[in-house]
């Protein structure tokens, strides 16, 4: 068995050695193909639920869950120019 003084030993060595990695913030760049902002339009003026936001092309085809009026909701779908 090893005595309590080594392994005391060993511990601060590894201790010394084991170094945790220093993590820098991250900029992160938008792309010209962003749909969030034609999503967020779309969402605000439809008062629907965003399903999906995908660039195509020179514009963005939004999908949005629009709930009725008593009604079962229903999926509109929405091309804006970018």
């Amino acid at each position: 068995m090893a005595s309590p003084l080594s392994v005391a030993a060993a511990v601060a060595i590894m201790a010394g050695t084991a170094t945790l990695p220093v993590t820098t913030p991250t900029l992160v760049a938008r792309a010209n193909g962003d749909c969030s902002e034609a999503a967020a339009e779309v969402v605000a003026k439809t008062g629907g639920q965003l399903l999906s936001a995908q660039p195509s092309g020179d514009s963005c085809v939004i999908t949005v869950l629009v709930q009725g009026n008593g009604q079962r909701p229903r999926k509109v779908t929405v091309k804006v120019p970018m």
